[in-house]
């Protein structure tokens, strides 16, 4: 009797539960599948440094509780040329989770985007990296995800490939299957599409320019007059497989009086495109090769009617210097706004809250913005791009430095008049240069460092044309071993000519001396950069800690890289 009540108190039990596991899973599929996707908008573009603009609008069908999450995503390889990925609406910025699953199944790159409830209408933007877009002379082939990847199936999908204005010979292939169209769209899409395609053309324009800017540093500086200066500081790679003669850069609207300087401070040769668009060509005396960098600076003048007044308060609306109008992307920008002298900041409105930064010295405040990934697209996404300083200012501090340099007159004065009076020492000379250096030595010194500097820039282009398989690996070692006996050669004839410059003493030796310290500084941020790539690629470094890494050792770098070209450049002025 036992037995049969405990036999069936079991079987009570596992009935309970079955129907409680079976509840539980209609309740989470009635909180997940309550929606259908009726259409999605699907746009590939291109911006004007070669990086990709995917753009998918998506519209879907709630019934019931709207859902709290969305997966959209694309074929896993595309995953890690991921940059940025954006999510909003008309009103809401919705937070995204990158690199997570796709309905459980492997093979896809996909984004979630969160929200409380999601709306019937949202667009999801992805930025990926200019590696997709393949360059040979006049002719481009950009690979690209045919379809989003959902984990649903879609009712319409429309799909458009945004080429730049003057593009020819127009090629598409979906699926090894040419299509020979930049718009079409496909009905009933399957849920976990899994679809690739390509698009060749021709464009002997430059509406696009493979490059990286890996730095933008915007300085604004307010006079207190209410003029406006303006400065824009580039760093860029060429990413081109020819070299790069001339790039077209985009100014702040209205900007005037543009003039392009190197990095030494030499005026370059530059002109307008088209100053309604704000598009400024500048070029280059050096042009720099395939994976060679190059920085530069365009200095301008803004309009004063940007600043409005109201008694000694003055406002300053920064949205229209914050970017909005750049049609490339920039790895790391950055806005300083400088205020006129004696400035007090009142009110510092700005949606980047969490990289602003307000810097303080005796007479002077400076706001510095840093944006992670530039772009302009980011101008379309609601109440972005916000940036409003407010700030008072007295008119009496215009005569604050002309007092200053008043007094300081006449403190030089009295102390000219002073030791004018007292008798005068005799003369004493230094030797600055050091002696029994004749000018050949150091002619042949620069000479061979610049080929040794050749020689290395030959090297790395070398190594980058061989891992993108552009070069057969027999041809690679015969250039390499080239390459490597003059680089020796020419190490030991320079570090014969620095013993020479090192025992004359003087100038030459201290030059030497800081040559070395930059030498030593550029060796330990390349082990130090093949330290952290060796890293990420096994796993141990995230991509955000690899990202700011790596950021900070090519800064160190090129600080050392400036350094020898100071260096030289004294060398060759001494020899005039």
């Amino acid at each position: 009797m036992r037995k049969n009540v405990f036999i069936t108190f079991a079987i009570l039990f596992f009935m309970f539960a079955a129907l409680s596991f079976s509840l539980c899973i209609k309740t989470v599929s009635a909180q997940v599948d309550n929606f259908n996707i009726s259409h999605v908008y699907h746009t590939v573009g291109i911006m004007r440094n070669g990086y990709v603009v995917i753009n998918d609008t998506v519209e879907i069908e709630i019934y019931g509780q709207p859902p709290n999450s969305f997966s959209i995503g694309f074929p896993y390889k595309y995953g890690s040329y991921v940059l940025k990925c954006i999510a909003y609406n008309e009103t809401t910025v919705f937070p995204v989770n990158l690199n997570a699953p796709l309905g459980g199944r492997a093979g896809f790159y996909a984004v979630e985007v969160r929200s409380e409830a999601l709306p019937q209408k949202f667009t999801v933007l992805f930025i990926l990296s200019n590696e997709l877009l393949q360059q040979s002379g006049t002719a481009y082939t950009l690979d690209f995800p045919t379809y989003p990847s959902l984990t649903k199936d879609v009712e319409n999908c429309s799909v458009k490939i945004d080429l730049p204005a003057g593009v020819r010979s127009v090629n598409v292939v979906k699926d090894g299957e040419a299509i020979d169209k930049t718009e079409f769209s496909t009905e009933n899409l399957t849920a976990y599409a899994y679809s690739m395609a390509n698009v060749a053309f021709s464009l002997t324009g430059d509406e696009i320019q493979l490059l990286d800017v890996k730095e933008l540093k915007r300085e604004i500086w307010i006079g207190g007059t209410g003029e406006i200066q303006g400065s824009d500081s580039y760093y860029i790679t060429n990413e081109a497989p020819s070299d790069l003669n001339y790039t077209i850069i985009i100014l702040p609207q209205n900007a005037s009086n543009p003039i392009a300087y190197d990095q030494f401070g030499i005026s370059m040769s530059s002109s307008w495109v088209n100053q309604t668009t704000g598009l400024y060509k500048v070029n280059f005396d050096l042009p720099p090769r395939s994976n060679e960098s190059v920085r530069f600076n365009v200095k301008y003048s803004l309009p004063s009617q940007i600043l409005t007044t109201q008694g000694i308060v003055k406002n300053f609306n920064a949205s229209s210097v914050l970017f909005q109008n750049i049609n490339y992307y920039v790895e790391k920008a950055s806005l300083i706004l400088t205020l006129p002298e004696g400035a007090r900041t009142t009110a510092f409105e700005s949606t980047f809250a969490d990289n602003n930064e307000v810097s303080r010295d005796v007479f002077q405040e400076a706001l510095t913005v840093n944006i992670e990934g530039a772009s302009y697209l980011e101008s379309a996404l609601p109440s972005e791009k916000i940036l409003q300083v407010s700030y008072e200012y007295n008119p009496l501090w215009l005569a604050f430095r002309p007092t200053l340099w008043m007094w300081a007159f006449a403190l030089v004065g009295c102390t000219v008049a002073f030791v004018w009076k007292r008798p005068k020492a005799a003369p004493v000379h230094v030797e600055v240069l050091g002696a029994k250096l004749q000018p050949e030595y150091v002619k042949s010194f620069v000479r061979m460092y610049e080929e040794k500097r050749k020689i290395l820039f030959e090297l790395d282009s070398l190594e980058t044309r061989v891992r993108k398989g552009r070069i057969p690996r027999r041809r690679y070692k015969v250039q390499r071993r080239t390459f490597e006996m003059r680089l020796n050669a020419l190490e030991r004839n320079l570090a014969e000519l620095k013993d020479r410059m090192r025992k004359a003493g003087g100038l030459y030796a201290d030059l030497m001396r800081q040559l070395e310290i930059a030498e030593t500084e550029i060796n330990e941020a390349e082990t130090n950069i093949k330290s952290i790539e060796v890293r990420h690629s096994q796993g141990t470094l995230s991509l955000e800690a690899y990202r700011k890494l790596l950021a900070d050792y090519q800064q160190r770098k090129d600080k050392a890289q400036t350094t020898i070209n100071g260096i030289l450049l004294r060398l060759r002025e001494e020899t005039r």
